[in-house]
């Protein structure tokens, strides 16, 4: 990797990093995982860069926690931790199940949830669990923080609505699960094993009773940037997901999304044929899901 970067930076702090971002020879870029950015940089398919900031060694930024009513993921967390912990098992199974899906093992005990976000794909695996788990993202600068909707975050394939080299992704809150409430996390891709899915999905859903209350579901690749599925959200407020509303929910996903073919990975027909099939596996594990005890649910929120 030599001669890829003139300068590299350890900072210990989000301070320091944003510090020696927008203060070193330039152009500055961060760096956790870096198992996009070093691959891109190697194969120039990334503008030149001068300073790295390694942000591997900052706790803030390396922390997973419940804080009062959330879980809070720092950016820098290994993708292979989050996909083994009890904590995210607990709150956000559909983030936890894509971690699990993301790469190899060798790829998922390097690469962090914060790269695969800042990475800006529109079927990023860990971006359409977040989008469909309301996430909000906490960003830094040196003016101060501030917490955005992960859905904030996105501009184009590839390109992040934040300045990388001013801003950084601190880390991303999600509500605690509570009881009705439950997630799931679906995936096609193709046999050979290529890393970017043909298809996914992901869902969160409240209940009351034999219904609906609430609903977040997030499909890609659809469109330009993540694309949450609000038409589909809306016709599935208040009903019962059996099979006929299901295929009804359905027709309402295929109309509302916009699949385009790909000679690397499925055709745009192909698409539409996987997305209803998605869409049942998602919701009915999901819902399913939501009848689920767990004695922490229980307790009071401190």
């Amino acid at each position: 990797m030599a001669g890829l970067w003139e300068k590299y930076v350890k900072a210990h702090s989000v301070e320091e990093a944003l510090l020696a971002l927008t203060t070193s020879p330039q152009p500055a870029c961060p760096i956790s995982g870096g198992t996009d950015l070093l691959l891109e940089l190697q194969q120039g398919r990334h503008e030149p860069v001068l300073t790295l900031v390694d942000l591997t060694e900052i706790p803030e930024l390396t922390t997973l926690e419940t804080r009062a009513g959330e879980l809070f993921l720092g950016a820098a967390v290994p993708v292979n931790r989050i996909a083994t912990s009890e904590l995210v098992e607990l709150h956000a199974s559909a983030l936890r199940e894509a971690a699990d899906l993301i790469g190899g093992p060798q790829v998922r005990n390097t690469a962090t949830l914060g790269g695969n976000v800042a990475h800006a794909l529109p079927a990023a695996d860990g971006t359409i669990a977040l989008l469909a788990l309301e996430a909000q993202v906490e960003v830094a600068s040196l003016a101060g923080r501030h917490l955005i909707p992960v859905e904030g975050l996105f501009r184009g394939p590839g390109r992040s609505a934040l300045d990388l080299s001013r801003e950084l992704i601190v880390g991303f809150l999600i509500n605690r699960r509570k009881i009705g409430q439950a997630s799931a996390f679906k995936r096609v891709m193709r046999a050979q094993g290529v890393a970017l899915p043909i298809l996914n999905v992901a869902a969160r859903i409240s209940r009351e009773g034999q219904q609906i209350s609430q609903i977040g579901f997030a499909i890609g690749p659809s469109g330009q940037v993540p694309f949450r599925a609000r038409n589909t959200e809306a016709f599935l407020t208040g009903k019962h997901p059996e099979s006929a509303v299901l295929a009804e929910a359905t027709a309402v996903l295929i109309a509302e999304t916009h699949f385009r073919s790909s000679p690397q990975r499925a055709s745009a027909d192909y698409r539409r044929e996987l997305a209803g099939w998605l869409l049942n596996q998602c919701l009915t594990t999901a819902w399913e899901r939501t009848f689920t005890e767990h004695p922490v649910l229980n307790q009071p929120v401190a």
